[in-house]
Protein backbone atom coordinates (compact mmCIF):
# COMPACT_ATOMS: atom_id res chain seq x y z
CA UNK A 1 0.00 0.00 0.00
CA UNK A 2 1.41 3.35 -1.17
CA UNK A 3 0.44 5.91 1.57
CA UNK A 4 0.04 9.79 1.16
CA UNK A 5 3.53 11.72 3.10
CA UNK A 6 1.91 13.56 6.25
CA UNK A 7 1.94 16.82 6.86
CA UNK A 8 1.91 19.07 9.50
CA UNK A 9 -0.36 22.38 9.30
CA UNK A 10 0.38 25.62 10.64
CA UNK A 11 -2.77 28.23 10.96
CA UNK A 12 -2.42 32.03 11.35
CA UNK A 13 -5.58 33.07 12.70
CA UNK A 14 -4.78 36.90 12.58
CA UNK A 15 -3.03 39.44 10.78
CA UNK A 16 0.36 39.75 12.60
CA UNK A 17 -0.07 36.63 15.08
CA UNK A 18 2.76 33.78 14.57
CA UNK A 19 1.78 30.70 13.07
CA UNK A 20 0.49 27.94 15.26
CA UNK A 21 0.42 23.97 14.81
CA UNK A 22 -2.95 23.00 14.68
CA UNK A 23 -2.47 19.10 13.71
CA UNK A 24 -1.66 16.82 10.70
CA UNK A 25 -2.71 15.92 7.67
CA UNK A 26 -1.70 12.93 4.81
CA UNK A 27 -2.06 14.06 0.82
CA UNK A 28 0.05 13.84 -2.22
CA UNK A 29 1.35 17.31 -2.52
CA UNK A 30 1.72 20.80 -0.85
CA UNK A 31 -1.03 22.44 -2.96
CA UNK A 32 -3.52 19.18 -1.90
CA UNK A 33 -2.22 19.44 1.80
CA UNK A 34 -3.30 23.49 2.01
CA UNK A 35 -7.06 23.08 0.69
CA UNK A 36 -7.18 19.95 2.97
CA UNK A 37 -6.22 22.26 5.82
CA UNK A 38 -8.38 25.37 5.03
CA UNK A 39 -11.07 22.12 4.89
CA UNK A 40 -10.35 20.66 8.17
CA UNK A 41 -8.72 23.45 10.20
CA UNK A 42 -10.58 26.70 9.35
CA UNK A 43 -13.83 26.11 9.14
CA UNK A 44 -15.04 29.16 11.14
CA UNK A 45 -12.99 31.64 8.62
CA UNK A 46 -10.70 32.18 11.74
CA UNK A 47 -7.53 31.89 9.41
CA UNK A 48 -5.62 33.97 7.28
CA UNK A 49 -2.74 32.18 6.39
CA UNK A 50 -1.78 28.44 6.38
CA UNK A 51 1.49 26.47 6.09
CA UNK A 52 2.47 22.68 5.45
CA UNK A 53 5.90 21.29 6.17
CA UNK A 54 6.47 17.68 5.63
CA UNK A 55 6.74 15.95 8.92
CA UNK A 56 9.47 14.33 7.41
CA UNK A 57 11.50 17.55 6.89
CA UNK A 58 10.58 18.95 10.20
CA UNK A 59 14.03 18.30 12.47
CA UNK A 60 13.70 18.82 16.46
CA UNK A 61 16.03 18.72 19.20
CA UNK A 62 15.71 16.01 22.35
CA UNK A 63 14.35 16.97 25.02
CA UNK A 64 17.00 15.43 26.91
CA UNK A 65 19.75 17.75 25.73
CA UNK A 66 17.43 20.28 26.45
CA UNK A 67 19.47 21.64 29.27
CA UNK A 68 22.97 22.00 27.14
CA UNK A 69 21.38 23.13 24.55
CA UNK A 70 19.91 26.10 26.55
CA UNK A 71 22.02 26.07 29.33
CA UNK A 72 24.26 29.07 27.13
CA UNK A 73 21.75 31.37 27.52
CA UNK A 74 22.08 32.00 31.00
CA UNK A 75 24.84 34.16 30.74
CA UNK A 76 22.93 36.78 28.24
CA UNK A 77 21.07 38.80 31.19
CA UNK A 78 20.66 41.72 28.49
CA UNK A 79 17.96 39.82 26.56
CA UNK A 80 15.77 39.74 30.01
CA UNK A 81 14.03 42.70 30.25
CA UNK A 82 14.79 43.10 34.46
CA UNK A 83 17.97 44.02 32.81
CA UNK A 84 16.09 47.48 31.71
CA UNK A 85 14.78 50.42 33.87
CA UNK A 86 11.35 51.60 31.81
CA UNK A 87 10.17 55.27 32.34
CA UNK A 88 7.46 55.67 34.70
CA UNK A 89 5.15 57.09 31.78
CA UNK A 90 5.40 53.14 30.21
CA UNK A 91 2.27 51.81 31.70
CA UNK A 92 2.38 48.59 29.37
CA UNK A 93 5.19 46.60 28.45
Amino acid sequence: MNEWPLWEVFIRSQQGLAHKHVGSLHAPDAAMAINNARDVYTRRMEGVSIWVVRSKDITASDPQDAEALFEPATDKVYRHPTFYELPEDVENM
